[in-house]
């Protein structure tokens, strides 16, 4: 018994404590749902997340050089064809982050402080990790959200979006999607 005390013990002085968690999207690479849920002060707008494995401003310049805009408009209300119809992209960058308490660190800097000793660690008590996610939003000439339940090209909007994201996270120079077919 006196054993696992210490174990216990033990494990909760090194123990990091997850204070804010990035979500994990269940089965799949992506999610469709409000924006406003995932990022509060995102619209209230039926998106398609998915998380954003590359630098700063590469989806810009995707976006930019599949779309042959010239730096005009890039991200908001690009317009694609679907079905023979012309839709709208538009899309945002969130940051989400992994917050933990390094309990150790804190109960040894008590403990220091406790004997008249200066804080060792005080700038180290959370690590943070920042992880980047693109929220993409599709609307038809209606300004209808296609990804909602209730748009006749919601699959169809699902499946290209899939299929940008793709081609998006392989791709390397962006160049190249100049001299491939469009489709």
């Amino acid at each position: 018994m006196k054993k696992i005390i210490i174990l216990l013990l033990v494990i909760t002085a090194t123990a990091c404590i997850p204070v804010q968690i990035t979500p994990k999207f269940k089965n799949q690479d992506y999610k469709v749902m409000l924006a406003k849920k995932f990022q509060k002060n995102m619209p209230r707008e039926t998106a398609f997340i998915f998380k954003d494995s590359k630098d700063a401003e590469e989806f810009y310049n995707y976006i930019n050089k599949k779309y042959n805009l010239n730096n005009i408009d890039v991200g908001y209300n690009v317009p694609f064809q679907l079905e023979g119809q012309t839709l709208y992209l538009s899309y945002h960058e969130a940051e989400r982050t992994d917050k933990n308490v390094n309990l150790p660190l804190v109960l040894i800097d008590a403990k220091r402080e406790s004997n008249g000793n200066s804080s060792l660690f005080e700038n180290n008590y959370t690590s943070r990790t920042g992880h980047w996610y693109l929220i993409l939003t599709v609307y038809d000439e209606n300004i209808k959200n296609c990804l909602r339940d209730q748009h006749p090209l919601k699959e169809k909007t699902i499946e290209y979006l899939k299929e940008l994201k793709q081609e998006y996270l392989t791709t390397q120079n962006y160049e190249e999607l100049l001299l491939t077919k469009k489709s």
